[in-house]
């Protein structure tokens, strides 16, 4: 028997090996799969293992030229926003004029979280655009951003009365990412 079963394999030379030039084949199409599937899903829409829970404890100076830091404790009692930003930044620079307008409506108070910039730098850039934030923490070292999870700036939060994240927004805040997603649910959280 097993001088026939050499024979039909030397009859039939590359059988077994066609099966296995299909290989990267397959291969290239489950990656091919994977690949399309993640073109599909949205870059801001990371998902964040913090939502639902309270903010990470924290304590942070104020930003040079301002009187009031940042702490976790400042989060909690009112529904506010946590704006994660740095001088820069550019599309830290893009979203300024509507976290400015969102400040002076006095729909929600705006916080600063001020990540890994040089204290003269940051205190310029508030100086010359603006400053909506009712307390500012200088996060010089970038340790704070780690604990709230931060990938890059802008980023910002969503904290409820209680001090627990309830959202996080990654990139900068467009009219309508504003409009149809953080507004609605601050509103519902001030109920």
């Amino acid at each position: 028997m097993t001088d026939d079963v050499l024979m039909n394999a030397a009859r039939a030379p590359g059988k077994g090996l066609r099966l296995v030039g299909y290989v990267p084949l397959f291969v290239f199409l489950v990656m091919g799969v994977f690949l399309g599937i993640g073109l599909t899903l949205n870059p801001r829409e990371v998902p964040s293992p913090l939502i639902g829970k309270p903010v990470p404890e924290f304590s942070l100076p104020p930003v040079k030229g301002r009187a009031l830091g940042l702490a976790s404790a400042d989060l909690k009692g009112e529904v506010s926003l946590v704006n994660v930003f740095a001088s820069w930044c550019v599309a830290c620079r893009e979203e300024h004029p509507i976290l400015m307008q969102l400040s002076r409506s006095g729909t929600v108070p705006i916080h600063g979280l001020n990540y890994k910039d040089k204290p003269n730098d940051a205190e310029a850039w508030l100086n010359e655009l603006g400053d909506p934030y009712k307390r500012t923490g200088a996060d010089i070292s970038g340790r704070v951003a780690i604990d709230w999870g931060v990938y890059g700036v802008p980023e910002t939060f969503v904290i409820d009365r209680n001090g627990y994240i309830a959202h996080k927004h990654i990139g900068p805040i467009s009219p309508k990412a504003l409009n149809e997603t953080i507004l609605p649910l601050i509103k519902k959280l001030q109920q």
